[in-house]
């Protein structure tokens, strides 16, 4: 399954499927302090996002200590749910509804989802946007294999938690070489 986003900002976007039919979206209204992303799912088929939508999820972020996960009323701090692992934090890990370890990959422009045993099978991507300068223009898009389409929705959650996670270690790389700073 591919899943194309309106907008690379991911807190403010719409997924949408192959046929270019709306299935999920997230959204993100400005205010001072805690923010919060409501993640909703398309019920129906229809083209319009107007359709009736199920709010599969929030995520409240924090600043200072975890982020809140709000998955089916039961709440969860990024910091058990999505634990950062490796050297670096480059990475983040949870537990499956099928009881699977699941890993989160971020790299400088991309992340990846993996199971997380010895066999390393990947489960989903995420491609960037392109211009088409060189090679193809494309939408940003979430590459997602059929067997794992039975937890969707938390494939959504999370991708959108690590990708914002990544996008601005990504920005305080630029502002920090722009300055004059190091890496």
């Amino acid at each position: 399954m591919i899943l194309t986003l309106s907008s690379e900002s991911v807190r403010n976007t719409v997924f949408t499927d192959e046929h270019g039919l709306p299935v999920f979206k997230s959204a993100t209204p400005f205010r001072l302090g805690v923010r919060t992303t409501t993640v909703s799912r398309q019920l129906s088929n229809q083209s319009q996002m107007d359709d009736p939508i199920e709010v599969m999820g929030r995520i409240d972020w924090h600043c200072f200590g975890s982020s809140i996960f709000t998955i089916g009323g039961t709440k969860l701090e990024s910091s058990v749910f999505l634990p950062r692992h490796g050297i670096f934090g480059r990475k983040r890990t949870f537990t499956g509804p099928d009881g699977r370890l699941y890993r989160w990959d971020m790299y400088y422009r991309d992340v990846v989802l993996s199971l997380d045993d010895a066999s390393r099978t990947e489960i989903a991507r995420y491609h960037r946007a392109t211009l088409g300068i060189i090679g193809k223009r494309r939408s940003a898009c979430l590459e997602i294999v059929p067997q794992a389409e039975h937890m969707l929705n938390l494939i959504i959650i999370t991708f959108i938690y690590v990708e914002k996670l990544r996008m601005d270690k990504e920005t305080r790389q630029r502002s920090a070489a722009a300055s004059g700073g190091g890496p």
